[in-house]
């Protein structure tokens, strides 16, 4: 769709970096964000507002909600809510660096900085445990389909509903298992990045394959590495035309829909997680109608 937001449906770069803002004047919030559309194009920048900073707007977006934490069978989906997002995308960490610092004083002083995860794509796109990342993502139209908010009402066609998750691994762990219980952890072969037509009901492409949810379960996912110090992971980033998609996976992936817990909390758990509503395009502008704006 031509009015989205081009970032959602582009390959992953190079180099990457989310920044989550926090909201501390609400005053000031619109002149921020009138700003931000002079800065933010949706390719290099991509922009996703938080259901709490929509709310202090006073005006409502349909299907943007928090996102809900999960617990059960020794589990946890965290939910930490984030009023604006940013995710930066490029090849030159420097660029990175000087774009954030104009990101950041066009929104102040609304919003703050409160957390920046740099991230990278490794190889041909995997994940740090060597496995290809979003094998199963649909293409093309199929990825339109899944990723945008169908044409209708302006200011919300084309636009996208996104989730954020910050994964920390255990690699140590994941280095532990043998060959045959790591593929069994994610449910393909490391070796060929082929699925396991044998995999325990736990490997992770079993608790999330999307075509055997009803109705299906598909997104577009833009997911990154990240690594800081002695710490790493990935951030997860899930493109949908609603949030249906993801929460329905989440909970078959801690157990809820039939005890079996994904396997892959033996070597990762989510730290962060929110939900953001990324609006579309509007003569080559973020198109803030829906806000007011």
């Amino acid at each position: 769709m031509s009015n989205s937001q081009p970032a959602i449906l582009a390959p992953v770069p190079a180099m990457g970096r989310y920044l989550f803002f926090s909201m501390v004047n609400v005053d000031a919030l619109s002149a921020a964000l009138t700003r931000l559309v002079d800065v933010a194009d949706g390719t290099q920048t991509l922009v996703g507002l938080g259901p709490e900073l929509v709310a202090a707007l006073a005006v409502q977006v349909p299907g943007l909600h928090p996102m809900q934490a999960i617990s059960g069978h020794g589990v946890d989906v965290p939910s930490l809510p984030v009023a604006l997002c940013c995710w930066l995308r490029g090849s030159d960490r420097g660029d990175l660096v000087h774009l954030t610092r104009k990101i950041e004083k066009s929104l102040a002083p609304a919003l703050k900085l409160t957390q920046l995860i740099d991230a990278f794509r490794h190889g041909s796109g995997r994940d740090l445990t060597g496995y290809e990342d979003g094998t199963e993502n649909p293409v093309d139209e199929a990825a339109v389909e899944a990723a945008l908010v169908p044409g209708g009402q302006s200011g919300l066609a084309g636009s996208s509903f996104m989730a954020v998750q910050q994964w920390l691994h255990d690699l140590n762990a994941f280095d532990a298992m043998a060959t045959v219980e790591q593929d069994n952890t994610i449910g393909r072969r490391l070796s060929d990045n082929e699925e396991l037509k044998d995999a325990p009901p736990s490997a992770h492409i079993k608790r999330t394959a999307q075509e055997d949810f009803e109705p299906p379960t598909f997104v577009v996912r833009r997911s990154m590495p990240w690594a800081l110090g002695q710490q790493a992971g990935l951030v997860f980033v899930a493109f949908g035309k609603s949030f249906d998609a993801f929460e329905a996976q989440m909970r078959r992936m801690v157990g809820q829909d039939d005890g079996v817990t994904d396997a892959l909390f033996k070597i990762s758990k989510p730290v962060t997680g929110a939900f953001f509503w990324c609006p579309p395009l509007h003569e080559g502008r973020l198109d803030l109608r829906l806000l007011g704006l």
